[in-house]
């Protein structure tokens, strides 16, 4: 199609050169154009001869020309291409939408490309061969190009207030009926995610004045914050979380209500919560969002134990350390674990709990699992940790135990754990903090690096003392006797 495309183009120019330069350009394309019946040629055709123009009234809508903004096609990806050139072959309205409108034109590269459009998700299923349809609440459709996956949304409106179905602090419980693109501009958070760019015109429309909030480095609720809050608490997390990551100042009107209406948050879903709490941490700007967090005081209805922890210099170093330590792995398109995030932010209310236990004589390994189930069941009562990730935490923790133990086959038998690598990352945090002693973490650099003679050499030797030996219950006699029921 491509080479269709160059090869009609090319016709075009050699066919102009003949025509006298009275003749208007524009109107010379547009007749060429109509002879061809491939509907792609004529979209080519009207990105390279329309003449841009300032910015235009549609509606309610301020239409951005793309000599304004300046994203281009090509900056697109190749699935959300495809699905809008072929929802629009079909008749169909379709538009790039949300936070990768945002990012481009923040002049970032988006993570991924949401698309919005008229089609229902039955039409829009019709439409593309590899397409599913998910979602209970919000229906919607994923439509799969290799490796890429495109999320296609319905256009949506905002549930009129006799009609909307909210709890008593005012969230809403039910937000899913279709509408028109602007209905679905206004039902958005902020004004910087109701943005809608058409890749065939190259055009930006936007109901709400998000192009120049965004141009101004600005994020800024819409509607009234007060309402919008108490329809879904969890856009004071999401405020927080895009200022942090974008490097835009929070709105003050947007800001001004969260103090009041922080308490909210405790309505919410645990799940939502740890889906909005992953997104803070694994945005690769998880030091900031902690900071802001902080400085807005919503740390508390989000991780209650991290207020006890960063109170601690100690722990306070150790988390940051963990959190920059991310963010340079998510820079690099590192791998990362939400687990072994969750088990840093813990660490030292576990530590705190294990060494009370251990005081009041319990054993250290005992000791060590009623202090997890502790804290785990108190920040349980929050944040819906899935148990899976329970589980890899505390294995996490455990292996600190372990990592102490220098001497015999314990070395040995620890490097062929599957989390090994996990535990010994985790313990590099804390000789960098100054919680562990260095040697350790560089004994354990070299150990697993070294060949079988040279970790014979590294092994510390047995404590001095004698070995306690395991005693055996004796074994009992058989009985020689006969019974008076067998001597019968």
């Amino acid at each position: 199609m491509v080479v269709k495309e160059k090869r009609a183009a090319r016709r075009v120019f050699h066919w102009g050169e003949r025509f006298s330069a009275v003749y208007n350009l524009r109107l010379y394309c547009d007749l060429v154009a109509s002879n061809f019946k491939d509907c792609m040629i004529k979209k080519f055709l009207k990105r390279v001869f329309t003449k841009a123009s300032k910015t235009r009234a549609v509606g309610n809508a301020q239409v951005i020309p793309y000599k304004l903004h300046g994203v281009s096609r090509e900056q697109i990806s190749f699935g959300a291409l495809k699905v809008t050139d072929g929802l629009q072959a079909a008749g169909f309205q379709a538009y790039v939408v949300g936070g990768a409108v945002r990012d481009l034109l923040l002049e970032r590269t988006p993570k991924d490309f949401d698309i919005a459009t008229d089609a229902t998700p039955e039409e829009v299923r019709r439409v593309f061969r590899r397409a599913r349809i998910i979602g209970r609440r919000f229906r919607l459709v994923h439509v799969m190009f290799g490796e890429e996956t495109v999320e296609v949304s319905t256009f949506r409106r905002m549930v009129e207030s006799e009609d909307a179905q909210t709890d008593e602090h005012g969230r809403l419980l039910r937000d899913n009926e279709f509408g028109d693109q602007e209905q679905d501009a206004a039902r958005r958070d902020f004004t910087a995610n109701a943005m809608f760019y058409d890749p065939t015109t190259q055009e930006i429309f936007d109901y709400h004045n998000g192009y120049a909030d965004t141009r101004n480095h600005l994020l800024r609720i819409i509607g009234d914050p007060l309402v919008r809050y108490r329809e879904d608490p969890v856009r004071m997390l999401r405020a927080v979380r895009l200022s942090a990551k974008l490097g835009i100042k929070l709105d003050a009107a947007t800001a001004a209500p969260i103090a009041e209406l922080k308490s909210l948050l405790d309505n919410v879903p645990q799940a939502r919560l740890l889906d909005e709490v992953l997104k803070m941490l694994l945005s690769g700007h998880s030091v900031k969002c902690v900071q802001q967090l902080h400085r807005m005081n919503l740390h508390h209805g989000l991780l209650p134990l991290l207020d006890v922890i960063m109170e601690q210099p100690m722990g306070e170093k150790f988390i940051m350390l963990a959190l920059k330590n991310t963010d340079e792995r998510l820079s690099q398109d590192k791998p990362v674990s939400p687990a072994f995030l969750f088990a840093a932010l813990l660490w030292h209310e576990v530590l705190a709990a294990w060494n009370l236990r251990q005081k009041n004589g319990d054993r250290p390994v005992s000791a060590m699992h009623e202090a997890m189930d502790e804290v785990l069941g108190k920040q349980r009562a929050q944040l819906a940790i899935p148990h899976r990730v329970d589980a890899v935490m505390k294995e996490i923790w455990l292996m600190q135990l372990r990592l102490d133990q220098r001497t015999g086959q314990r070395p040995f038998r620890l490097l062929e754990q599957p989390r090994f690598r996990a535990g010994y990352d985790f313990l590099l945090l804390r000789c960098a903090s100054g919680e562990a002693d260095q040697a350790l973490g560089l004994w354990w650099g070299e150990f697993q690096d070294a060949n079988l003679e040279r970790r014979a050499e590294m092994l510390q030797p047995e404590s001095t003392g004698e070995k306690k030996r395991r005693r055996r219950k004796p074994r009992k006699k058989p009985e020689t006797g006969v019974t008076s029921e067998s001597a019968e």
